[in-house]
């Protein structure tokens, strides 16, 4: 390297002498801070950039975060995470499917229904996992994938949605919360086997859960209802998930998927 093309380790740039650092090649510790950072800020192991498994599992803990930010203390999911990695997995070719787990108590519900909508209109297939509670408007979120799966000791809290702050004593109150409602139903239901009569009946149920309607539904019931489409765990979720990618992928001339 001729020596004055460098000045203090920089690089000269053109006759204003400016320069500018050499390019700096990510060292292993470099490598593991950025997982570390995925971990914390997304509890991820990983970026659907990166990585060399070709399915991205995302996790969806603790309470959906809307437009409000919540308490410290409180364990959440920020929309504004999911939705741009979703897109990410879309675009990147190295990425053939997504395994969301779901152990959320709910949360905002238009930030719900928002991440739902997005794991719906993903082109690769796309598996779900309950492990634990998918409660409130986890259901969409648990019901929009391709398949899904929850584990025997899951259960899923299907309740009226419910609104906290200022409410305005009025009939348009009423009518726009009647509104929202049906976004919820329409959504479970068109993604979902299970029938509108079935989903209200366990929505205004009383008597089911303390202090509120609704019904907790259980791992097998909720396969049973045809909310869910199977009992299992992450074994079957990748087991499902690997078959729907191996079925996308083209058959070559001599009977080999490529």
């Amino acid at each position: 390297m001729d020596k004055d093309q460098w000045t203090t380790g920089k690089r000269r740039t053109g006759l204003t002498g400016e320069t500018e650092a050499p390019p700096t090649i990510p060292t292993e510790d470099g490598k593991k801070a950025a997982v570390t950072e995925a971990i914390q800020q997304l509890g991820q192991t990983g970026l659907p950039n990166g990585g060399e498994s070709n399915v991205f599992c995302m996790t969806i803990i603790g309470q959906i975060e809307g437009h409000l930010v919540l308490p410290p203390q409180n364990k959440t999911t920020k929309y504004e995470h999911m939705i741009p990695q979703l897109v990410a997995a879309e675009q990147n070719p190295r990425i053939e499917g997504l395994l969301i787990i779901l152990n959320t108590v709910g949360g905002d519900v238009e930030a719900g229904l928002a991440i739902a909508e997005m794991i719906a209109s993903l082109s690769k297939p796309t598996v779900t996992v309950v492990i634990g509670g998918g409660h409130s408007i986890g259901v969409p979120i648990a019901v929009a994938a391709d398949h899904s799966i929850i584990a025997e000791s899951a259960t899923m809290t299907i309740h009226p949605i419910r609104m906290s702050g200022l409410v305005i004593g009025v009939p348009q109150t009423f009518e726009y919360m009647e509104k929202m409602q049906e976004r919820v139903v329409r959504f479970v239901t068109s993604h979902s086997g299970i029938t509108e009569e079935r989903f209200k009946n366990l929505m205004f149920a009383t008597g089911e859960l303390n202090r509120d309607i609704g019904t907790a539904v259980s791992g097998v019931d909720a396969v049973k209802y045809g909310l869910m489409d199977e009992v299992g765990g992450i074994g079957q979720a990748l087991s499902r998930l690997n078959s729907m990618i191996a079925e996308r992928k083209p058959i070559s001339p001599g009977g080999i998927t490529q």
